[in-house]
């Protein structure tokens, strides 16, 4: 009989009950979304590392495990020290190079002999660098740039010939020659990594401490592949957890303020109705049970809404925007949901309260 009158509750105001709901789906799909922009990207970048096939990876002394914030620093002789130590097999020195001309990137200039000794390519159209003037891009933007093999692009300030389009997953979303983008930046002789393969990926450990045992490379940072991979977490990368964290509680805030807007004029226009729930016998806890249901079943169909929104969009971003991964896990899911169903509650508690204290003698002589 409760679930029948809060239904018709419900129904009786629509256009209210609709803003309800829109408004918990733009909480949930702001929470999915921008949370899953955030890991989604991080998960892609992750992934591009482990594509690139090293074992072990050496940067400088006190430099951030995130690619493309030290550009080149190093000089390219480490390389040759690195690949006479026992166990290495290849040893690719790469460039990073961060751009933010049309958006955030970083740019391989790279070895292609060596980078390729790591993983080879997995060309879909062209080929290999023909000439110091072109680049290789990965398949993913050339899907959302329309790129062709042939075309030019700009790049730092410079026009490229994409001599090939290869498989998404070797690191970077766009390679030029090493000496080129050498020049470019004017480091030339300089690499901002090394790229390390080993005859067994079980020697990484063995092989991390020789590197630190070199006279010169005491203090260079040198992880195992494995473990810089696990460092690329939400945790680890500066203010990312700081920024979700803010999302979530600017989504609390907006169910917050709508449910209580929505549920405290409800009880306003519903106080005669309240004041006969209460003449026929309604205790308290019956009227704070009808609101705060009524709440709930706003926040579910808020949720279904929002999530509904959310894998649309992904989809959506996925078809438009390829390089812009988007991931949307059950956990996140959850948490949305269990976000939203709380912040509605808290909303809908004062004027749950507010309707439990109601006079039933005042309430049936409202008007």
């Amino acid at each position: 009989m409760m679930n029948k009158m809060i239904v018709a509750n419900l129904v009786h105001r629509p256009i209210r009950s609709l803003i309800s709901i829109v408004a918990i789906a733009l909480e949930v799909t702001l929470i999915l979304l921008i949370v899953g922009l955030s890991v989604g990207m991080l998960n892609d970048a992750r992934q591009r590392q482990a594509g690139i096939g090293a074992d072990v990876i050496v940067q400088p002394p006190n430099t951030s495990f995130m690619a493309g914030v030290s550009n080149a620093p190093m000089s390219i002789k480490i390389g040759g020290v690195l690949a006479q130590l026992p166990h290495v097999k290849t040893v690719s020195p790469v460039i990073w190079q961060l751009t933010t001309t049309k958006n955030l990137e970083v740019i391989y200039g790279i070895d292609l002999k060596t980078f390729e000794a790591l993983v080879p390519f997995h060309f879909l159209h062209g080929g290999p660098f023909q000439g110091p003037n072109d680049c290789l891009v990965d398949d993913y933007f050339a899907q959302s740039q329309h790129v062709r093999v042939g075309d030019t692009l700009e790049i730092l300030n410079h026009s490229f010939r994409v001599a090939g389009i290869v498989e998404h997953g070797r690191g970077a979303r766009k390679f030029l020659p090493m000496s080129t983008l050498q020049e470019l930046i004017g480091s030339e002789g300089k690499a901002s990594v090394f790229y390390v393969k080993l005859d067994d990926p079980a020697n990484a450990d063995a092989v991390v401490q020789e590197v630190k045992s070199v006279s010169g490379l005491q203090d260079y940072s040198v992880r195992s592949m494995r473990e810089y991979l696990s460092m690329m977490t939400t945790s680890s990368y500066p203010g990312l957890s700081t920024f979700i964290n803010v999302v979530i509680g600017i989504s609390v805030v907006i169910g917050f303020i709508v449910i209580f807007q929505a549920m405290y004029t409800a009880v306003m226009e519903r106080t005669r109705e309240i004041g006969i729930l209460k003449s026929i016998g309604a205790s308290k806890l019956y009227i704070v049970n009808v609101i705060l249901r009524e709440t709930v079943l706003l926040a579910v169909g808020g949720i279904v809404v929002g999530v509904i929104f959310s894998l649309a969009a992904k989809a959506g971003i996925r078809y438009r925007l390829p390089t812009l991964p988007v991931v949307v896990t059950g956990k996140w899911i959850l948490i949305s949901t269990v976000i939203a169903i709380i912040g509605a509650i808290l909303g809908a508690l004062y004027p749950a309260y507010k309707a439990a204290q109601k006079d039933p003698i005042e309430a049936l002589a409202y008007e």
